[in-house]
């Protein structure tokens, strides 16, 4: 679990640090910043190109040496990106580097499953999720701080060092897995036919948009709208990081005794406390706290989606598990764009939090249609792939 734990972080290190960087960046390749800022979005396209057509074509690859592939590639790619002589080669390491995301955050959560204790799986897959929150906590601080001081290329080579660190904790940590199957090409695509994997995708890409429309904007509206000075903001990004360590951790708590109850009470929270930020965010200790009170709640919708995920794909379970960081990718792009449009025109920086709610609102609704479906189909109870009834509550 440590050692997929530590993939997670350094993804979640390369794929914030950029916003951090981009001045520096922008600078060193005689670009603009919005130019730049092209690096993200083709960090993000390889991650939802990536993720269902890796898991479609390395159906058959054994899981412990998928794992190690996609940790390979992700190493070079931004191995690629510390060596980058031109912009356009600089697009392209990112793209590169983007391209494993999904498929091993979805391996690794069907891997952290099936070596869980009985009872404790959703809590296996959100300790390996645990990484990308630790990750807004210590990585992306600590290379953006070492990017602005050495250079932003030292940023990637750290990255770099952490996936090639990652690569050797699996190969001499990770047991072989014989027990756990792998599919076919076919058989993984089948996943884009079943209508519970395509709407719980769609509560993912909808209801945690929400979380991204405020994050996006997260540092002018502390400062214009909170009144911190531009030196408090790094604290405010802390507090949002911690907001994810726990949120991630209550999330696989309640995925782990009620499921979709979970869900709902973690995407009815999310609502509630991005409403009450367009209020709290003019005063700074209550700013702060419901900051906090947001990556928490956020962060505590990922262990349910993704164990819901496993569950509703039957036997296309990498795909449905790895599509589930695409669909986040997509609502970071859709919540970031949403929240940039009340922005101009002219609705203020408060005016991203009442988006997200409208968007958490908006994934309760496709969550109450799968259940829904769900009830008709199977009053009772959902049946996971391995046989072993789930409590539908």
């Amino acid at each position: 679990m440590l050692a997929l734990a530590l993939g997670g972080f350094g993804i979640g290190t390369t794929e914030f640090v950029s916003m951090g960087l981009l001045p520096e960046m922008a600078g060193s390749m005689a670009v603009s910043e919005p130019t730049a800022g092209h690096v993200i979005s083709a960090y993000a396209l390889g991650v939802v190109v990536g993720a269902p057509v890796i898991a479609a074509l390395a159906a058959r690859v054994p899981r412990r040496l998928l794992l190690l592939a996609l940790m390979v590639a992700f190493t070079a790619g931004n191995l690629g990106t510390v060596f980058a002589p031109s912009f356009h080669e600089l697009m392209a390491s990112r793209f590169v580097a983007g391209l494993p995301h999904g498929a091993y955050f979805g391996v690794a959560a069907l891997v952290a499953a099936h070596l869980a204790e009985p009872g404790k799986r959703a809590r296996s897959v959100a300790l390996v999720m645990m990484g990308l929150s630790v990750a807004n906590v210590v990585g992306v601080p600590a290379a953006t701080w070492m990017g602005q001081a050495v250079g932003w290329r030292s940023a990637f080579a750290v990255v770099s060092v952490i996936g090639a660190l990652t690569v050797a904790a699996l190969a001499v940590w990770l047991p072989r897995l014989d027990a756990l199957p792998t599919t076919d090409t076919r058989t993984e695509l089948g996943a884009f036919r079943r209508p519970q994997v395509l709407l719980t995708l769609l509560v993912g890409m909808v209801g945690f948009g929400g979380m991204f429309a405020v994050y996006t904007y997260i540092a002018t509206t502390l400062t214009d709208v909170t009144g911190l000075s531009k030196a408090a903001v790094p604290l405010g990004l802390a507090i949002y990081g911690l907001g994810m360590v726990v949120g991630n951790y209550v999330g696989g708590w309640l995925a782990d005794r009620m499921l979709v109850r979970g869900l709902f009470v973690a995407m009815t929270a999310v609502a509630v406390v991005l409403a009450g930020f367009v209020v709290a965010a003019h005063h700074p200790v209550s700013a702060l706290i419901t900051v906090f009170l947001i990556a928490a709640a956020g962060s505590s919708i990922v262990p349910g989606l993704q164990t819901r995920l496993m569950d509703v794909a039957a036997d296309a379970q990498t795909l449905a598990a790895s599509m589930n960081h695409a669909a986040f990718n997509f609502a970071n792009a859709l919540g970031a764009a949403l929240g940039g449009a009340v922005i101009s025109a002219g609705l203020g920086y408060t005016a991203p939090a009442a988006v997200g709610a409208g968007l958490a609102v908006a994934g309760l609704v496709v969550l109450s249609v799968s259940v829904a479906l769900d009830k008709r189909a199977r009053p009772s109870e959902i049946a996971s792939p391995a046989g072993v009834s789930i409590d539908a509550r």
